[in-house]
């Protein structure tokens, strides 16, 4: 993990001098600005009084890390216009509420692209601002399986495995809607207009499965679990117990790379060859299966470290902070006695670091009232 020295060091990150507003909500709206956060953006949290939050203290709520927070009533008129003026002074603002409901608050796009024309409106929801369940609640699963992409994920034999909220919130949802408001942000800086970016979690998701359509298309892809090169179809790339319970993923996916991993695995020269031929694929996942529960995780880790078998130990979040290649690369990081990963990417002239704890809710209301010249915040 990267020291406290080594993370303050250097500039704000790319984003630095570009002001986001962001409409407190739950979920891939607060990780999306989070990430304007993190590369450097000047993020203002608008938290209404109460809540919304994730039921966790404050202080441990990592995707408030590098924003400040005012808390506004939005159902008061004062309030309305507070937001307001801190749109007018803004770059980006962020909402993920229902669609229609900003537009009741009255802080929809009308009203802040009134206040100022160059703002980009990002619109963070599960199935769109149009369409017959746009006004339906929903969450990251069932997004994923309408998509298609939740029926990728799990065994053959079993139901498919929802993989936490990963792939429709903060996969089909923030960092698209990151994408969006960059590209829109760009294009406000160009040529003067801003714009709605509606980022919906199911355009996202379905946009991530473009190559599997590809290879649908080509004939390459079956709908059909563990039928496919890379859902576990095949015995050299997936994952594998070890004798002590833990396991280890195999991606050995091309010939040079199998041929280390058969080698070091200690398959016998008949068992490695059955590669070529898959029907025989089961004798082979059944060996390389028999081969890994002979030794533990750690004594696997220790047989394929630096080799080029595409191997690599199953870790846990705990675990993963202390990996080698992670902790050398600074991966993780720790503020305010928190482990927590590090922003990501990286920028060789403008770096980014974590500049400030998880934002308390209206802890910065003074400050921001200041530097935003927004007096009314000063009152709340």
């Amino acid at each position: 993990m990267t020291s406290d020295a080594a993370k303050h060091e250097g500039g704000a990150g790319p984003l630095d001098g570009v002001r986001v507003v962001e409409l407190a909500g739950i979920g891939p709206g607060p990780f999306a600005a989070m990430v304007l956060a993190d590369l450097g953006a000047d993020v203002v949290r608008v938290d209404r009084p109460g809540g919304p939050g994730l039921g966790v203290d404050p202080a441990v709520d990592l995707t408030n890390r590098n924003k400040r927070s005012v808390v506004v009533d939005l159902k008061d008129d004062a309030g309305r216009a507070a937001v307001l003026d801190l749109a007018a002074r803004a770059d980006v603002l962020i909402e993920g509420y229902r669609p229609g409901v900003a537009e009741r608050l009255g802080v929809g796009p009308d009203a802040c692209l009134a206040r100022n024309p160059r703002l980009v409106y990002g619109r963070m929801t599960g199935w769109g601002q149009d369409g017959p369940l746009a006004a339906t609640a929903g969450h990251d699963i069932g997004y994923i399986a309408v998509t298609g992409a939740l029926d990728l994920t799990g065994p053959a034999a079993g139901p498919p495995a929802a993989p936490a909220n990963l792939l429709g919130d903060y996969a089909g949802g923030s960092l698209y809607l990151v994408t969006g408001v960059l590209a829109a942000l760009h294009h406000a800086r160009a040529h003067g207009r801003g714009q709605v970016v509606d980022a919906a979690i199911v355009d996202g998701t379905a946009h991530l499965t473009t190559m599997i359509h590809a290879l649908r298309a080509a004939g390459a892809w079956q709908d059909r679990r563990e039928g496919n090169l890379l859902d576990g179809g095949a015995p050299f790339y997936g994952v594998y117990a070890t004798s002590d319970g833990a396991h280890m993923a195999v991606g050995a996916l091309e010939q040079r790379f199998y041929d280390s991993f058969a080698a070091l695995l200690g398959l016998a020269p008949d068992e490695a060859a059955l590669r070529a031929d898959p029907a025989r694929w089961p004798e082979l996942r059944a060996a390389v299966a028999a081969r890994f529960r002979t030794r533990t995780r750690e004594e696997w880790t220790a047989v394929f470290d630096g080799t080029d078998a595409c191997v690599s130990p199953v870790l846990t979040l705990g675990e993963a902070p202390d990996h080698p290649h992670l902790a050398a690369r600074g991966t993780f990081t720790e503020d305010a006695g928190i482990v927590q990963p590090a922003p990501a990417p990286r920028f060789s002239a403008t770096p980014t670091a974590v500049r400030r704890p998880p934002a308390r809710p209206g802890a910065h209301t003074a400050d921001v009232a200041a530097d935003w010249d927004v007096p009314a915040l000063a009152t709340d």
